[in-house]
């Protein structure tokens, strides 16, 4: 839906993305654990002449995967090729990225989880021998072709890591997990950006957006494109503190940063469901929102902050999420009956 500021189609311009994106791992704001470590077994790998083991990313949409991808190329000095899980529909699909890559590359394959099992078997020894076998099919006969690959280094990104298969994991010398930002940290970014796109925008202003961009990076920098639209038009010619918190209004990001489709669905599970427990299927049904949308763009923020928990039966709305649309309920409905 178009009012939802995290909608998970990709209607931003990759020239934005690519603009704003830190191309190192000093440029890096936030995750310094991760940082700090892969930095080591870049260099590590470097001095060993090596491709670097293969890396998983995994966390909620918007924490800087794809980011750390292109950076760890960068880092590494190869070439980065993109693909994403539901791309990769044949084997040949698989061969023919395979086939591009040289000595040292980075594949990096989003939304990993969303391979077909077939082609992720195909993966296994490309990852552990740097092998492609193929099952070649000509005249009804079959036969196998083995093709050499350069060694290589994957990096996979999901936001499920769950659905990723145990054989496929283990495979992955390095797994990160990407955490939610601090408001600090989204500060320090959408001021980065803010001096990038030679936007100038005031501390308060930038703190305005960091608190309201629900920790999440890709978030802060898309209310702050939103919010630049909005300076633009109306002649200012720095972002106020003023402007942000009524673009912000225009925009329906309230001050814990929910946005209209955050709304909904607290309303929904309240109002329709009596705070639950029910299905995602039927919250799903009950605004028209596909089940992997609310999974993965919606619920984890709402988890996050304490608007909801899910339970054996279903997703349930405690008391804040009560709260923060000034719903009353009755006593004794948070207690840990459902957990």
């Amino acid at each position: 839906m178009d009012d939802h500021i995290l909608e998970s189609e990709k209607l931003e311009t990759d020239s934005f993305e690519n603009n704003i994106r830190p191309q190192s791992l000093k440029e890096y704001i936030g995750q310094e654990e991760i940082t700090s470590n892969l930095s080591v077994f870049i260099e590590a790998s470097k001095i060993r002449n090596e491709s670097l083991d293969h890396v998983l990313l995994y966390g909620p949409p918007g924490l800087g995967k794809t980011t750390l991808a292109h950076i760890i190329a960068n880092e590494l000095g190869v070439n980065l090729k993109t693909a994403s899980g539901p791309s990769l529909e044949k084997s040949g699909d698989l061969a023919a990225v395979l086939s591009t890559l040289e000595p040292g590359d980075v594949l990096f394959i989003d939304e990993i989880h969303r391979m077909p099992k077939f082609i992720e078997e195909i993966l296994y020894p490309a990852m552990e021998d740097f092998e492609l076998d193929l099952v070649i099919n000509n005249d009804g006969k079959s036969r196998n072709l083995k093709i050499d690959l350069p060694p290589f280094t994957l990096v996979g990104a999901t936001t499920r890591a769950g659905d990723i298969s145990a054989p496929l994991r283990d495979r992955f010398g390095i797994i990160n997990k990407l955490q939610y930002y601090t408001e600090d940290e989204l500060k320090e970014i959408i001021l980065r950006t803010s001096r990038v796109l030679e936007m100038p925008i005031e501390e308060e202003a930038a703190a305005l957006l960091a608190k309201r961009c629900r920790k999440t990076p890709r978030i802060a920098n898309r209310l702050f494109k939103r919010v630049r639209d909005f300076a633009l038009v109306g002649g200012y010619k720095t972002i106020t503190y003023d402007l942000a918190n009524r673009s912000l209004e225009r925009l329906k990001v309230d001050e814990d940063g929910l946005d209209a489709i955050d709304i909904e669905y607290l309303t929904s599970l309240i109002e329709k469901f009596g705070g639950g427990p029910v299905g995602v299927e039927t919250i799903s049904t009950s605004i028209g929102e596909e089940v992997s949308t609310i999974e993965d763009v919606v619920e984890p923020f709402l988890l996050q902050e304490g608007f909801i928990k899910r339970t054996p039966r279903g997703r349930m709305a405690l008391e804040k999420a009560y709260k923060h649309l000034k719903i009353s309920h009755n006593e004794g409905l948070f207690d840990d009956d459902f957990s």
